[in-house]
C-alpha cells in the first residue's frame, strides 16, 4: 500500500457524537447562545475533527512553507523574476520574512520545504529537501508534471506533516512560496469549482491590466490543452493536479491529508492553500471537516475555493502575501475558540440563571 493510499485510508469523517456534544456544551456556557459567532463554529468543528469534546488545544503550531517554481512563469504572468523563489527561501531560513515575524508572535515553528525549486539549495537547519523536480513544465503547453510526480509531491507533504506531528505539533499551518503559483492556483480552482477562469484569476503579486488579461488567457489555454475539467473521481483529481498544479500545491494537499488522517487540525492560508485543499477534498471529501480557513485572501479565486469547501474564513484583512501569514494570524483565534470550551463555566457550575425559554 502506498503512503498516499495509507493516508487516505486513515481519514475519518467528523465524529457526530463529538459534534453534538460540543454544540450542547456551547449552549450551556455562561453566554448567550451564538454570542461568539464564528468562534463557536470553530470549536465545534475541532471537536468533530478530533473526536472528543472539548477538543485538544491546537498548540503548539507548526508552519510548513512549501517552495517550488513554475514553468508557466516563462509566459510572463508575473512581474517578479523566478529567482525570487530561491531568494525568499533564504529569507525564510534567515528569519527575515513576514511569516517569520508572525510565527514568532504566535510561537509557531517554521519549516521550509524544497519540493520543486529550480535551483539546488544549500543545507540549512530548518530546510527540508524533498525536491521532486527543478520546477514544473509550462501548464499552458501541456501537463505541468506527470501523475507520478504529483503523487511524489503529495507524499512529500504527507511526510513533512507526519514528522511535525510526531515532533509534537498539534496544529498544522500551510505556507507556500513560488513565483507564478497564483496562475496554477487559478487553474486548479477553475477545474474543481467549475468557475470561469476570469472569475477566479487574480493579480497575484501585483500586475497591470494587460498582464492580468494575458494571465486569464494563459489559464484558459491550460484548461483547454489539458482537456480540463474532466471527471470527478480521485484519479481525475490526480490528473488535474498533475496537469495544472504546482509541486507546492501537491505537497500542501498531502500536508492537509496527513493532518486529517491524524485528527490534527490544519489552518489553511490563502489562495494557494485553498486550491490545494480542493485537491485534497477531491481525494477524500471528509478532509474539509479537519480544516479551518484562516482568512479570506484578496485573490478572487480564494473565496470561490472556500465556498466550494464549505469553509468560513476567520479574518478578512485583504491579505495576498501567502507564506502562511493569514493562517498564522488566525491561530490565536482558533486557540481562543477551543480555550472557551475548556475554561468557561456552564450556567449550572457558575450558579448563573439562564434566560427563560
Amino acid at each position: 500500500m502506498s503512503v498516499l493510499a495509507e493516508t487516505l485510508a486513515a481519514i475519518r469523517p467528523a465524529d457526530p457524537e463529538a459534534l453534538a456534544e460540543a454544540r450542547a456544551h456551547q449552549d450551556r456556557l455562561t453566554k448567550p447562545r451564538g454570542a461568539l459567532g464564528a468562534l463557536e463554529e470553530v470549536a465545534v468543528r475541532l471537536a468533530g475533527a478530533s473526536g472528543v469534546c472539548p477538543p485538544p488545544m491546537p498548540e503548539p503550531a507548526a508552519l510548513a512553507i512549501f517552495a517550488a517554481d513554475h514553468g508557466v512563469h516563462a509566459r510572463g504572468v508575473s512581474p517578479w523574476p523566478q529567482e525570487v523563489t530561491t531568494q525568499m527561501v533564504a529569507n525564510f531560513l534567515a528569519g527575515g520574512a513576514v511569516a517569520n515575524a508572525f510565527a514568532a508572535q504566535v510561537g509557531a515553528s517554521v519549516t521550509v520545504v524544497d519540493v520543486g525549486v529550480a535551483t539546488d539549495l544549500p543545507d540549512a537547519p530548518d530546510l527540508v529537501k524533498r525536491k521532486v523536480a527543478y520546477g514544473t513544465a509550462d501548464l499552458s503547453r501541456g501537463p505541468a508534471m506527470s501523475v507520478d510526480q504529483a503523487v511524489r509531491a503529495l507524499e512529500a507533504g504527507i511526510a513533512v506533516a507526519q514528522e511535525l506531528i510526531d515532533g509534537g505539533a498539534r496544529c498544522l499551518i500551510t505556507g507556500d512560496m513560488g513565483i507564478a503559483n497564483t496562475t496554477a492556483s487559478a487553474a486548479l480552482i477553475a477545474v474543481f469549482t467549475g468557475k470561469d477562469p476570469a472569475e477566479v484569476t487574480g493579480r497575484g503579486t501585483g500586475i497591470d491590466d494587460a498582464t492580468y488579461d494575458h494571465k486569464v488567457e494563459v489559464v484558459r489555454a491550460a484548461l483547454r490543452v489539458n482537456g480540463l475539467p474532466g471527471g470527478t473521481g480521485p484519479s481525475d483529481a490526480l490528473r488535474a493536479l498533475a496537469a495544472v498544479g504546482g509541486f507546492e500545491h501537491a505537497a500542501i494537499a498531502g500536508f492537509v491529508l496527513c493532518g486529517a488522517a491524524n485528527r490534527v487540525p490544519v489552518i489553511l492560508d490563502g489562495v494557494i492553500a485553498g486550491s490545494a485543499a480542493l485537491v485534497a477534498a477531491a481525494l477524500d471529501p471528509h478532509v474539509s471537516g479537519h480544516c479551518v480557513a484562516g482568512h479570506r485572501s484578496a485573490e478572487p479565486g480564494h473565496a470561490a475555493a472556500l465556498d466550494h469547501l464549505g469553509l468560513r474564513p476567520l479574518v478578512d484583512l485583504e491579505l495576498r502575501l501567502g507564506e502562511g501569514t493569514g493562517g498564522l494570524l488566525a491561530h490565536p483565534l482558533v486557540c481562543a475558540a477551543v480555550r472557551v470550551m475548556h475554561e468557561v463555566a456552564t450556567f449550572d457550575s457558575a450558579g448563573v440563571t439562564e434566560k427563560p425559554v
